[in-house]
């Protein structure tokens, strides 16, 4: 377990590294939840006038959901870096070497939720500084955090066997693509589910990302229901653990084909 634990740290920070040359990629991340922050917030910020709302401040609403929303697309692209390692020849590299199979993936995961540690930061700040408020403090902050990893991780594994299958970057785009944009609208991230048709809500509560946001959103709130905050988190930590347990069986399925 400690040699996993310690091979899958630096396998993290080879990709830590990666990215520490490319800062741009943080920036570039971060433009489309800048666009929702800066220009979609201000636009539709009279949404909370409408019967059953529930008023309050737009900006308050939308933040959470943003960022639930940036971590689920870094943690779902994270198949995009598996398949170049695939191409060049450096995954078989390490299946020759003594690093630890869980580490190999692993070590992608952690490098996702360190990403998404900067990047929560990021729009937390520039959501305070264009008027968003947390009334949940530090502690709601901490849980948003929590479960938007949960579920950036269990996308990222989940993309991760999904390269791993597939080998092919035109194939994990394009499915990215058709599961992340149901997944998003499919949710409360823009608009709160009572205002949406009813079949909509009944397929929000199997959706992993109305779990992370429902959990994330309430916990930022002054007065927490955390029952609520609880059970999803806790369905986001099952979601995972079956996305891991599938990568891993992705995984197996790639080193018997070599």
């Amino acid at each position: 377990m400690i040699t996993a634990l310690a091979h899958s740290w630096f396998l993290c920070a080879r990709l830590l590294r990666n990215l520490s040359r490319q800062p741009a990629w943080i920036v570039i991340s971060l433009i489309q939840p800048l666009i929702y922050l800066l220009i979609f917030a201000p636009a539709f910020k009279s949404v909370v006038q409408i019967p059953g709302f529930g008023g309050g401040s737009y900006i308050d609403y939308l933040v959470p959901g943003v960022v639930v929303m940036t971590v689920m697309f870094s943690g779902a692209w994270a198949g995009m870096g598996v398949i170049e390692d695939i191409h060049r020849g450096v995954m078989d590299r390490f299946l020759v070497s003594p690093a630890s199979r869980s580490a190999l993936i692993c070590g992608r995961l952690l490098e996702g939720a360190v990403l998404a540690l900067i990047q929560v930061g990021i729009i937390i700040g520039i959501g305070w500084l264009v008027g968003a408020e947390y009334p949940g403090g530090l502690l709601g902050m901490t849980v948003l955090l929590a479960v938007s990893i949960l579920l950036g991780e269990g996308l990222g594994a989940l993309s991760t066997g999904l390269a791993l299958a597939a080998r092919k970057e035109e194939t994990l785009i394009a499915t990215i693509n058709m599961v992340l944009t149901p997944l998003m609208f499919l949710s409360a991230v823009f608009m709160r589910l009572e205002l949406m048709p009813h079949w909509i809500q009944s397929v929000a509560r199997y959706n992993p990302v109305e779990w992370a946001v429902s959990a994330g959103r309430g916990a930022m709130q002054s007065s927490v229901d955390w029952s609520g905050v609880l059970w999803h988190a806790g369905y986001l930590v099952a979601f995972t653990a079956v996305c891991a347990a599938l990568a891993t069986q992705a995984f197996r399925a790639y080193q018997r084909s070599v």
